[in-house]
């Protein structure tokens, strides 16, 4: 019997700026938390702005080559069917039969969702409605313009995480996305939180905001996710 469903949202965007290399989503940024969720008992729905395949990293696919989690993930059959057959954000409708969303990181979600309307009509329903709101690494982003119903966005006076300006410079990438995340969240009124070192694994927990900075937090992100389910 299933546990419930849980909304999964990725991006549709491929290319950095200035840079021949594809982006797209970041590959144990989804493996880790899929299996632990889907080991939970819930049914896992992916959509994306533009529907269809969601792009992968494949320079996660390199660097993660070695993790057991990520392997497994890329040889699934049932996970790239999900993966490769995203629904329309646009046809989600209201969101109200999923109990929680989940943005995976990568720098694509920089591009596209932070400024689609459907997703920023979904973050906002789900976050007032006190469902777990949760995304990894560059994935924070989509909540940098996203405002409540009072007009404030949602991000004011919270505390949060995302990939840092620190570990951005150190991935050589600092132009290659329109603007950093941690800086953009900051600017937003957020209070902003990180490891003590970069690429530490670190999640951070206000209220049903949840968030997790790079790809080491992924699985932990999943297990607070849960923890709010219970």
């Amino acid at each position: 019997m299933s546990a419930g469903k849980i909304l999964v949202v990725f991006t549709s965007h491929t290319k950095l700026i200035g840079n021949d290399h594809p982006t797209g989503y970041y590959l144990p940024e989804i493996a880790h938390p899929y299996w632990k969720l889907k080991a939970a008992g819930y049914d896992l729905v992916a959509a994306s702005p533009k529907g269809g395949e969601a792009p992968l990293d494949q320079a996660s696919v390199e660097a993660f080559k070695n993790d057991d989690e990520s392997v497994k993930f890329l040889n699934d059959t049932e996970a790239q069917q999900w993966v490769k057959n995203t629904r329309k954000l646009s046809e989600i409708g209201d969101g109200s039969e999923y109990k929680a969303l989940f943005y995976p990181g990568g720098h694509g979600p920089v591009f596209d969702l932070p400024i689609d309307a459907d997703s920023q009509r979904l973050i906002q329903a789900f976050y007032e409605s006190g469902r777990p709101t949760s995304a990894v690494c560059h994935a924070p982003a989509v909540f940098a313009d996203v405002k409540l119903k009072s007009g404030a966005y949602l991000v004011k006076g919270k505390r949060l995480t995302s990939f840092t300006n620190e570990e951005e410079e150190q991935a050589k990438l600092t132009d290659a996305i329109p603007w950093l995340v941690e800086t953009r969240l900051g600017e937003r009124g957020a209070t902003f939180e990180k490891a003590d070192k970069p690429w530490g694994e670190k999640v951070v927990v206000d209220g049903n905001l949840l968030t997790g900075q790079n790809p080491a937090s992924a699985g932990a992100l999943a297990d607070a996710i849960l923890a709010q389910l219970k």
